[in-house]
This record gives structure tokens, sequence and C-alpha cells, in this order.
């Protein structure tokens, strides 16, 4: 029910302009995005980068409606892209198999880039940021959404991995239909993210219940790790992070055969241990000025988040 609510609140424009203008709110933002443009997004993932993990950047925006704002965020993508490089941040980690393992890359939505009005130009906006990407010795992972764009996302990947194989997929526990998905994309070489999923969805599409859903994602999970494909385990669950080592000793995968993802601002410790045992981390770190609904998504898919906010409210009093 909680979760319900909070996912209401993300649609709310009165709430919206609430946590907007509350006084506090910059400072809660601050620990789960890293600033509005593309010098803050550097800057933190300098930090992560010394401090041994890898990133995924995200510019945040999905309420894309115009082809300018679309060929603005491709041009934000190409932006940051390019400042990596210059960084030096788009290098290969050492390890990965056969697949590319970049210390920093991008993941995009293809609903900011034009999706929801035109899927050909959201495609073209793709690829232009895959091809700048493949310039610079790194790689992009399409975000999923919600239900009704999965075969869209799958759709315009498919055809991405003809020129990008190392294009990489997110699919979501929460899906009745996942486990047929894995089976699809556990194969060589392909860049698989598997998350439990922070939409909103009908009984029909999604399991409804907490357990119903770890329990998909170990299925799933067990899918990706028996086959040749590269898992992106994105959890802070410490059970499922467990069970992931082990299916790992299971399925013989050495720490450089898949790697752990977690949130900027989230089990920040957990990510640091999991780097140090030798596992590869990934943390997604969004930026960008349209940070509401991706904050109130974070809180949805783990009310505990709730707690924190709570005490910067009553800290800031």
């Amino acid at each position: 029910m909680l979760r319900s609510v909070i996912l209401a609140a993300a649609r709310s424009q009165k709430v919206e302009r609430l946590v907007e203008t509350a006084p506090i709110s910059r400072d809660v933002v601050r620990r789960f995005v890293a600033g509005s443009g593309t010098g803050e997004a550097l800057a933190t993932t300098r930090q992560l980068a010394d401090a041994g993990l890898c990133i995924t950047l995200d510019n945040l925006g999905e309420d894309t409606l115009t082809a300018d704002q679309a060929n603005a965020t491709k041009e934000a993508y190409l932006e940051l892209l390019a400042a990596l490089g210059q960084a030096g941040l788009t290098a290969p980690k050492e390890g990965g198999g056969q697949v590319t393992v970049a210390t920093a890359e991008v993941s995009l939505k293809l609903s900011a880039l034009g999706q929801a009005f035109d899927e050909q130009l959201a495609e073209k906006n793709a690829r232009e940021i895959c091809e700048a990407a493949a310039a610079l010795g790194t790689t992009v992972t399409l975000d999923m959404e919600d239900h009704t764009t999965t075969d869209s996302t799958l759709d315009i990947l498919s055809r991405l991995r003809r020129d990008h194989p190392d294009t990489g997929a997110v699919l979501q526990a929460y899906l009745r239909r996942t486990e047929g998905d894995c089976r699809e994309l556990a194969t060589a070489g392909s860049r698989v993210r598997l998350c439990k999923g922070a939409y909103k969805e009908p009984e029909h599409v999604a399991y409804q219940a907490p357990l119903e859903v770890d329990k998909s994602y170990v299925r799933c999970m067990n899918i990706l790790m028996a086959g040749e494909g590269y898992p992106m385990l994105a959890t802070h669950d410490p059970r499922l992070i467990a069970i992931a080592q082990d299916r790992a000793r299971w399925f013989d995968r050495a720490p450089d055969e898949f790697e752990f993802q977690m949130l900027y601002g989230i089990r920040p410790e957990e990510q640091t241990r999991l780097a140090r045992a030798g596992h590869t981390v990934r943390v997604y770190v969004p930026y960008g000025t349209e940070w509401y609904g991706y904050l109130m998504r974070r809180l949805a898919e783990r009310p505990a988040n709730l707690a924190f906010f709570g005490r910067a409210l009553i800290s800031k009093k």
C-alpha cells in the first residue's frame, strides 16, 4: 500500500511543487542525484572511480513530448560522453571476459529520446549515442520502463545490437514475462541488467507480492548465470546478493564474469565492501533537473528510504 501511495505522489504536480520548494529538498536530493549538469556528474564519476567503483550515468528526463526535447537529451548525452572521454573515464576495466566492461558508461531511457511519439526518432538518437560511446571505448545500456514499452525497447535493442553488440539490456523481475526474455538474451556477449522493477503494473502483467518478485528475481538470475552472457545484477537486497555470490560459484563464474549494480546513494558502504572483495560494482548515477519522478520511484522501490527523507526533514527544521 505504501508503495502505491508513493507512486501516486510521483504523478501529482501538487506534491511535486511542494517537494521542489521545500527548503531541505536540495540536501535530500543530493544523496540520490549527482547534480544538475555535466560538470557535477563528472565530478561524482571521478570520485566513485577513484574508490574502485564502475559507473553508469543517466541524464534524467522522461516526459519528452517534442522532437526538440528529444534532441536536447541526445546532445546532453553526447556532451557527457565527450567529457568522460577527455577525463579518461571511459577506459575499459580490466577483466570482463569477452564483453566490454568500461569504467564509466551511460544508461538511456528511450522515452527521453522520443519513444512515446516517434519510435524511429528515439532509435536514431540512441544510435548516435551508441556510436559516440563506441568511439570512446565505452558502452550504452537501454533502461526499461513500464510494461507498455517493453516490446518496443527490446525491438530497438535488437536493431542497435547489429552494429553495437555490447549495448546493454535491462529486464525487470516483477514482470511475468521476464524469465522468457532472460532465456532469449542470455547469449554470448549479451550484457543484461536484472532489476526488480519500480513501476506500478497490473496484476496480470506483474507479480504484486514482494516475495513473488524475489522468487522471480532468483529464477531469472539462475537463467542469466547459466547462460553465456554477462549478468549485471541490480539489487541492494543482502539476501539476493548472497544468493548471487552462491550462484556464481555454482556456475563457475569468476568475479569478472558478472557484476553487481546499485543506485547512487543507496548502501554505499556495501558497494565499497563488494568492490574490495574483488567484485565489479557499478553505481547507477542519475543527474539533471528532472529528478522528481526518479526520486519517487526510488522511494517506492525501497520504502525504507523514507526514513532517511524523514530524518532530513526533522534535522533541517
